[in-house]
């Protein structure tokens, strides 16, 4: 494993740790016992810690022994609303509640930087630690900025990391420019008229009229994007009815959509508000619509990513390249990145369960890696002319 040795030694802690986490996961702005445990652990390290940023985010700042650049490290810390199948003898104990992300392995990357860093201090500049909250489409980067983020601790230059089951283990890609897609949430509720199962003529049937909408909500991408460009309209929840022979009086329609352009995303909510109001106008209804943008799109600072490489290339050598896929997924580490240049990549595991999936297991064999990845930018970059 081409970790430090440093950190290689202190391996089985951060096991322990990534562990304890994933017993105990937290869902956005729920991080409470997380948020407690970081601080903790960076003030016992002798980190400067500032704890309810954004609501449950934790700031550390460590200061090297030599002047030099600020260097800003992010990891987030929530877990996903679902019930875990993995049967591990550490699985979570909170029902309904799941680090199928591995946010749990992230945090604790995290802290096994400044685990090392703290204890070393020969480096140049300073380290600021931000540990997120709400990663998972609540806002949680936005409501940091918010609360003054980078105010309050201004950076230089930015980087993160997500796990990746995809990639062959130690395997680090990143990608120059837009990397992942800009997102948004909406919305739909369709209030029409119930009546009996055996008398559609007395209903405003709103099964019938959500049926058509998730069609012609179809046609947004098909027919009005430029079909050079990658964007996605995904209804992903259909809510009516409770009864075989009631027609219900209303129904609820949800979903996602994606773009990897921001004038995409303005088009594809106004063609969805549009179709919206034409469908209900058709069937004599009411049907009101929210729209939420969540996610930015990403973009990584093409200077950064050149910096980053070189930097994760005295640990994995050729397994770090810069030839990562565009993504339609979506984080909103690119909230931070929009305010500060810098560079997202994935670290690659052993694993063939998606992210995101019941049955996901972080491995824990890369978190001495992706420690020593971000202690390496902190020394490596804390020590650059620019």
């Amino acid at each position: 494993m081409p970790a430090l040795p440093e950190i290689d030694a202190f391996a089985g802690d951060l096991t322990a740790l990534r562990q304890d986490f994933h017993m105990h996961p937290e869902l956005g702005f729920q991080e409470h016992r997380t948020a407690a445990r970081v601080a903790a652990l960076l003030e016992g390290w002798g980190v400067a810690v500032t704890r309810g940023i954004g609501g449950t985010g934790v700031v550390g700042v460590l200061d090297g022994a030599r002047p030099g650049r600020t260097v800003g490290l992010r990891a987030d810390m929530d877990a996903l609303p679902m019930d875990e199948q993995t049967n591990l003898p550490f699985a979570s104990r909170n029902p309904g509640v799941f680090h199928g992300c591995g946010h749990d392995g992230h945090t604790t990357m995290l802290l096994g930087a400044a685990r090392y860093l703290a204890a070393n201090r020969d480096f140049a500049g300073r380290a600021v630690f931000i540990f997120q909250p709400a990663e998972e489409g609540l806002g949680g980067a936005r409501a940091m900025l918010a609360d003054g983020l980078f105010d309050r601790f201004p950076c230089d230059e930015l980087y993160g990391l997500h796990n990746s089951p995809y990639r062959s283990h130690s395997r680090v890609a990143v990608r120059p420019g837009v990397a992942q897609a800009g997102a948004a949430f909406f919305d739909i509720r369709i209030d029409g008229t119930g009546s009996h199962g055996a008398m559609p003529q007395r209903a405003r049937d709103p099964i019938v009229i959500g049926a058509e909408l998730v069609g012609a909500l179809q046609q947004i991408v098909a027919r009005n994007a430029d079909p050079t460009h990658a964007a996605v309209v995904s209804v992903t929840q259909f809510q009516a009815g409770s009864a075989y022979n009631v027609i219900p009086g209303h129904a609820v329609l949800k979903g996602t959509t994606r773009f990897l352009d921001a004038a995409d995303g303005t088009l594809i909510e106004r063609r969805l508000r549009q179709i919206c109001a034409g469908i209900a106008l058709a069937h004599e209804v009411t049907i009101t619509v929210d729209v939420r943008k969540v996610f930015g799109v990403l973009e990584n600072d093409p200077e950064r990513v050149e910096n980053l490489i070189a930097v994760a290339r005295g640990l994995v050598g050729d397994l770090a390249a810069a030839d990562a896929e565009v993504t339609m997924g979506s984080e909103d580490m690119a909230d931070l990145l929009g305010v500060v240049r810098g560079a997202f990549f994935s670290l690659g595991h052993h694993g063939t369960v998606p992210l995101h999936n019941p049955g996901f297991v972080f491995d824990d064999s890369i978190l001495p890696l992706g420690a020593s990845l971000l202690a390496r930018l902190v020394e490596e970059r804390g020590a650059a002319a620019g």
